[in-house]
This record gives C-alpha cells, sequence and structure tokens, in this order.
C-alpha cells in the first residue's frame, strides 16, 4: 500500500473539508427516511448534523407518544412538522425504556409511578396521546407550522389552549376524529393567525360556536377548511366563514346539517374559492348555480351522493366556471347527458373526469367531452352501465394527451372502445380495468402494441383476457405494475412474457390464476430484479421449487402474499424469508410457519403470521 493510500485512508476529508452548511444541505435532499438513518450512524458529527436537518417527525398515538414527544424533542430541536396518528402503532425500543430509566430521568419516573397507581382503563388511556402530551409538544416545539392529531380523541381543549399560546406561527392543523370543543378551536383562531389549513372532520364536540369565533380570528389567512360529520356545525358557521375568510380557496363538506344558506354565502363571499367538494344531501340546484356565477375561479369540483342535484346546477358550473379542471361526479342519479355536455361546452380546461354510479349517463355525454376537452389526462368510469364504445371512441380521437384511463364495471364497453383508446392515446401510462368482461385479447394487445409508455396495468377480474394479451403487453418495457388477479386464462405463457419484457416489474398480483405454475415465478425472478411486491395467493400449482426460483434473484422483494398454496410448505416460507435480505411482510397461514423461521424473522417482518 502506498504511503498516499494509507493518508487517504487515516484522514477524515468529507469532514474536514466540507462546513456544516452544506453537510445539512446534502442531509435535506435525502429522499427516504432509511437512507437519513444510515447516513446518521457514519459518525458523531453526521449524527448531530442529521437531526438538525430534521424537518418532520411521525408518531403512533399508541406506545406512550407522550413519553416519545419528551424524547425527540430533546433530539430533534428543527422540527416544522409532526404527524400523529392513534390508527399507528409504534412502541418505544425496550434499550430507550431502559437507558432512561437508569439516567433517572424525571419525566419517566413521574410517568411510570403516575400509571402504576392508575386502574386498567385508564392505564390503557395513558397510550394515547393526552393533553400533557400536546402542552410538552407546544412547549418543546415552539416554531411549529404543521401538527396533524389524526384520532387522538384524549386530547381536549385544554391541550388545544396551549398548543394557541405557546405555538403562534402555525400554518396546518389535522383535528381529525378529536373530541375537542369549542374553547380549543376559538383559542386557536385568537393565537393562530397565520393559520391557512384547518381539518374538523369527525370533530363531534364541536358547535358553530367555536368555528364562528375561528372564522373571525383567521380571517385573513384561512385557505383550506374540511368539516365532516359534526352535527353541532350548520349554515351559521358557513356564513361566518363567507362573511370573513376572503382568501378561502378550498372547502369540503360532509354533512346533513348544511343547506343551501351556507354554501351560497361562501359562493359569494370567496371569490377566490378554487376547489369545493359537497356531500350534502340537503344542498340543491340553487347552491350550485350560486357557485357557477360567483366563483370563476373554481378548478375542482366534486359532488357526492346528490339527492337533489340536477343538469340545472351543473349547466351552470359548465356556463360560469370556465377554469375548471377536475370533476368528480359520485352518485348523482339525476344527472344527465344534458349536464355533462354543458361541461364539455363550457370547461374547455378540464383535464380530469370521473363518473362513479351517475346511472342516467350514457355515451352522448362522454362523446361531448371527448370532442371539446382535448386536455383530459385522466379519465375514470364507474358503475357506467349505459357507456359503451361510441364515448371511447371519441375520447380516442379527442383526448391525445390521456394518460389515465379507469374502468371499473362497464358492461357496455368492449374491445372496439379499448382499441380505439391504444391508437389514439399513445401517451397512455395507467390502465385499470376490472370487471369489464366484454373486454379481451383484441384491445389488450392494442394497448401493448400501441402504448409504449405504459407503466401502470391492472385487468382483475377480465374473464376473456388471457396468454396472448399479455405476451403483447411484454413489449411495454417501462411496465412497472401490472395486476392480472382473477384472468383465468393467463398461465405461464402470459407472464413469462411479462417477465422477459418488463425489466423493470416491481409491483405484481397474479393472485387466483389455476394456470400459474412454477416455471412463470422462475421466469420472474430472471428477468424481473427489481421486483419489490408480489401477491400469488390461490395460484395452486406454484410450489416451494417456484417459491426458491423467484427469491434467488429478487433481493429487493420485501412483500410477498402467499395465502391458500397447497404446494407451497414450511420449507418454501423459510426460504422466502431467508433468501429475502429486505422482506418486511409475508402473509401466509400460521402453521406453514416454523418455530425457527418465526425465531429468525420475529423482528424484522411486520406481519409474519395471519390466522385465517
Amino acid at each position: 500500500m502506498s504511503p498516499r493510500t494509507k493518508v487517504m485512508r487515516c484522514h477524515d476529508w468529507i469532514n474536514t473539508l466540507l462546513p456544516e452548511e452544506i453537510v445539512l444541505e446534502i442531509f435535506r435532499r435525502l429522499d427516504s427516511k432509511h437512507t437519513r438513518d444510515a447516513c446518521s450512524l457514519v459518525c458523531k458529527r453526521w449524527l448531530s448534523l442529521e437531526r438538525l436537518s430534521r424537518t418532520t417527525l411521525r408518531i403512533g398515538a399508541s406506545g406512550n407518544p407522550d413519553f416519545f414527544i419528551h424524547l425527540l424533542s430533546s433530539r430533534f430541536p428543527n422540527i416544522k412538522t409532526i404527524h400523529i396518528d392513534e390508527r399507528l402503532s409504534i412502541s418505544i425500543p425496550s434499550q430507550l425504556g431502559r437507558k432512561r430509566r437508569k439516567s433517572g430521568s424525571s419525566y419517566f419516573k413521574l410517568h411510570s409511578v403516575f400509571q402504576e397507581d392508575m386502574p386498567e382503563a385508564e392505564q390503557f388511556d395513558s397510550y394515547c396521546l393526552s393533553d400533557l402530551g400536546l402542552i410538552t409538544l407546544s412547549d418543546q416545539f415552539p416554531a411549529l407550522e404543521r401538527l396533524s392529531l389524526i384520532w387522538c380523541s384524549n386530547v381536549s381543549s385544554l391541550g388545544l389552549v396551549s398548543l394557541s399560546l405557546k405555538c403562534s406561527l402555525l400554518k396546518s392543523l389535522d383535528l381529525q376524529g378529536c373530541y375537542v370543543g369549542d374553547g380549543g378551536l376559538a383559542a386557536i383562531g385568537r393565537c393562530c393567525k397565520q393559520l391557512q389549513e384547518l381539518n374538523l372532520r369527525f370533530c363531534e364536540g364541536l358547535s358553530d360556536v367555536g368555528l364562528v369565533e375561528l372564522a373571525e380570528g383567521c380571517s385573513k389567512s384561512l385557505k383550506t377548511l374540511g368539516v365532516a360529520a359534526c352535527a353541532k356545525i350548520t349554515d351559521k358557521s358557513l356564513v361566518a366563514v363567507g362573511s370573513h375568510c376572503k382568501s378561502l380557496e378550498t372547502l369540503s363538506l360532509d354533512s346533513e346539517c348544511i343547506h343551501n344558506d351556507g354554501v351560497l354565502a361562501v359562493a359569494k363571499g370567496c371569490p377566490l374559492l378554487k376547489v369545493l367538494k359537497l356531500q350534502c344531501i340537503n344542498v340543491t340546484d340553487d347552491a350550485l348555480i350560486a357557485v357557477g356565477k360567483y366563483c370563476s375561479s373554481l378548478e375542482a369540483l366534486a359532488l357526492y351522493s346528490f339527492q337533489r342535484f340536477t343538469d340545472r346546477g351543473l349547466c351552470a358550473i359548465g356556463a360560469g366556471s370556465k377554469k375548471l379542471k377536475n370533476l368528480t361526479l359520485s352518485d348523482c342519479y339525476f344527472l344527465s347527458d344534458q349536464g355533462l355536455g354543458s361541461i364539455a361546452t363550457g370547461c374547455k380546461e378540464l383535464t380530469h373526469l370521473e363518473v362513479n354510479g351517475c346511472h342516467n349517463i350514457g355515451s352522448v355525454g362522454l362523446e361531448a367531452i371527448g370532442r371539446s376537452c382535448t386536455r383530459l389526462t385522466e379519465l375514470a368510469l364507474l358503475y357506467c352501465q349505459r357507456i359503451g364504445d361510441n364515448a371511447l371512441h371519441e375520447i380516442g380521437k379527442g383526448c391525445k394527451f390521456l394518460e389515465a384511463l379507469h374502468l371499473v364495471d362497464c358492461s357496455s364497453i368492449g374491445d372496439d372502445a379499448i382499441c380505439s383508446i391504444a391508437k389514439g392515446c399513445t401517451n397512455l401510462k395507467k390502465l385499470h380495468i376490472r370487471r369489464c368482461y366484454e373486454v379481451g385479447n383484441k384491445g389488450i394487445m392494442a394497448i401493448g402494441d400501441n402504448c409504449k409508455s405504459l407503466a401502470d396495468l391492472s385487468l382483475r377480474f377480465c374473464d376473456r383476457v388471457g396468454d396472448e394479451a399479455l405476451v403483447s403487453i411484454g413489449q411495454c418495457h417501462s411496465l412497472q405494475t401490472l395486476n392480472v388477479s382473477g384472468c383465468h386464462q393467463i398461465g405461464d405463457a402470459g407472464i413469462i412474457a411479462v417477465a422477459r419484457g418488463c425489466p423493470d416489474l416491481s409491483y405484481l398480483d397474479v393472485s387466483v390464476l389455476q394456470n400459474l405454475g412454477d416455471m412463470a415465478l422462475a421466469e420472474l425472478g430472471e428477468g424481473c430484479p427489481a421486483l419489490k411486491e408480489i401477491v400469488i395467493s390461490h395460484c395452486r400449482q406454484i410450489t416451494d421449487v417456484g417459491l426458491s426460483h423467484l427469491v434467488r434473484n429478487c433481493a429487493m422483494l420485501e412483500s410477498c402474499h402467499v395465502v391458500y398454496c397447497p404446494g407451497v410448505t414450511a420449507v418454501g416460507i423459510a426460504t422466502l424469508v431467508s433468501g429475502c435480505p429486505n422482506i418486511k411482510k409475508v402473509l401466509v397461514e400460521k402453521w406453514k410457519v416454523s418455530e425457527r423461521t418465526k425465531r429468525r424473522a420475529g423482528s424484522v417482518i411486520s406481519y409474519l403470521c395471519i390466522d385465517l
């Protein structure tokens, strides 16, 4: 070894030459938590700088989140965003717990003593975020800008008051599922004058009193508001929003207590409104007419489960909202081709359209979209029995920029429609078809021949699609996601063609394919080294042999579902676990997992054993 090589190995050039500002900027540009964690283990300096670069924390509200907040606050001082979700389960590592006990942390001692004296039911509550935890959060993170408290039912107005006093820079607050009262929300309105986003979904303890005070306090900053399943919030709150919040851009409402007056007030008082989502059965055409008249900046409109909404309201949107780009119509039973035709005539900038369960909308309305909305990039048709091939023929002719198409239970759409899409929309990147029984090999072969940029293909329970179609799809070398679950005519030949032609494939679902065997899995192992997730459940011809060939070369495999595969035994599961260093989840019958496999993989895999 030369003297120069020895010097290079012994000297830490990176830490010597790079100032802290550059190292911090590098850490900020890392795209995954795993990579950041790995960098923090290089040396003490990197550990310290990586902690300084962290701006976001995600904490499960199960497993003593109050203690987590106290522990993390001393390690990550520059946090701007915190997500706490009751649905996530994240426990404190045992080493951390032992270390804190030995160090004599007063907080931990107090918490432990307090918990030991509590009844069992109250001990359960201690494993959820409490007002004490929220007060600690407020004290330790005064520069906090974004906070999500998802289903944190133990948080009350007391915690919110502390938050409002200490975190006055708060810009976004999500209280979904929190049983907070009006006092807490009013305090936020008085102190957090920069609040821009507020989500109040399933906040059953709130009433008009709290929301009105918040609207008055955050009148200049509030831009996004979501209200759902809040029985005590009525039109009075929306009237206040319309009167004070002139900068409101996004409003999402899901309530039986909201009527025309509330939506009318917002439409007239919030001229900058860009996004409106409504699931309010007591709102009628009059409200939508006001939206079309006053909200000329509207870009996205979603209407769900309207029982009293007709073409008259949709025609008003088409006449007034010329900037509309995104339209969702779900279960709007009284809408017809006339309303959709008005959207086509008036909203030339439309890029996204979803029609779901609107049984009176047929081919004529969608044909108008195809002729007029040439910028359409995504189309979703769900449970549209009256829309046929002619509609998609016009889409194929007029919408050359279409990139995503979703079809679910559209019984009148067949191969001719898919061929029109394939020939006219060659930029198609995503195609999802489910239970469209008239779609077969001809249409999917046309996709493979013409849409070379296809990256995501799902053909669930399309009985007429077989190996011939997948041989053509094998020409789409950009394919990354493939789901052919329930396509009974597909066997080894089709999957082998995909394995040989699509090296970037990362997700594959071949469940319920009775003709699929070990040969296909062997080819997947050879041709798809980037494969991360595979679902092979209910494939009765697959055995341990095929599984061993798959894992031999798929070193990146993270998830495998292998339920109800009678040819796969405990030996195959052991091979899967030992042969995939990155495996995180295996879904399998419990009796197929040996004690040795449990010991080897227990600390690595999240859901190894599932009783079925």
